[in-house]
């Protein structure tokens, strides 16, 4: 392949990857402006007045979402379940699922999973239900969040009790005998551990933008290398081929014979 060939060979594929790369560093910083916008919508909300757990009957969960709301709710703990797996400080535990009734019966027979807190368990599922239990009447401030989205697999740890392995709503209407909300309560408090058999309120999601900038500067930078690398590969070609070319050896003298 001659060098001039080489050259635009080279260009054209630094010049795909180049594009390539920018789309993508552009691509992330829209990702960040977007989650910059939901960011703003969940500071409003929560900033909102709270509600009351009856306000939240038959309202979009899309809408209610990261509301606060005032929990007034008598405990189940007779069917709480925990969510296995979970740490908080580095230390292995399970966060408590309690289903919680409203006082004023607004949401009749139906519970709403309330995560009341985080438990130490060396082993992650585990733990004393019986000392974490707190009053029979829950008085709390509380997040509203949502069930996670499906995941393939049993929603239940078949050697863990009480322990879940996903918290899917249908199973766990199932195993705690009683129909569900369509969300789920974080309580929020303190959530420095004092006690390891008592339960530590599970600090709520951090707002952030998350890494979509330091994304889209890599993006960037590997858009900047492929360039620079370009520009450094033509002009090593174009050196060599400048170089000083080859003399022809000179005819020697034909002598005469005199």
């Amino acid at each position: 392949m001659s060098g001039r060939r080489s050259v635009w060979m080279f260009g054209l594929l630094s010049a795909v990857a180049i594009a390539v790369c920018v789309r993508l560093g552009f691509w992330q910083l829209r990702r960040l402006e977007e989650r910059r916008a939901q960011n703003a919508i969940v500071e409003g909300r929560g900033a909102a007045p709270p509600l009351t757990l009856a306000e939240l009957q038959g309202q979009d969960t899309s809408v209610t979402h990261w509301r606060r709301v005032r929990v007034e709710g008598v405990a189940d703990y007779a069917n709480e379940m925990v969510h296995a797996t979970r740490s908080q400080n580095g230390s292995p535990g399970v966060h408590l699922l309690t289903p919680i009734r409203p006082i004023d019966g607004s949401w009749g027979d139906t519970a709403i999973v309330l995560i009341r807190g985080y438990l130490y368990a060396p082993d992650g599922r585990t733990v004393d239900l019986d000392k974490a239990r707190e009053s029979d009447t829950l008085r709390l401030e509380a997040l509203v969040t949502s069930f996670p989205p499906p995941r393939p697999g049993m929603a239940r740890m078949v050697s863990g009790g009480r322990a879940m392995r996903l918290m899917d709503r249908d199973t766990l209407a199932l195993l705690m005998q009683q129909p569900l909300g369509p969300m789920v309560l974080l309580a929020l408090g303190d959530t420095i551990m004092t006690d390891i058999v008592r339960p530590t309120r599970v600090p709520p999601p951090a707002i952030t933008d998350g890494p979509h900038l330091s994304y889209a500067l890599q993006w960037f930078g590997f858009a900047t290398v492929f360039a620079v690398g370009f520009v450094v590969f033509a002009r090593g070609r174009k050196r060599r081929g400048a170089g000083p070319k080859a003399q022809a050896p000179a005819t020697p003298m034909s002598s005469h014979t005199p």
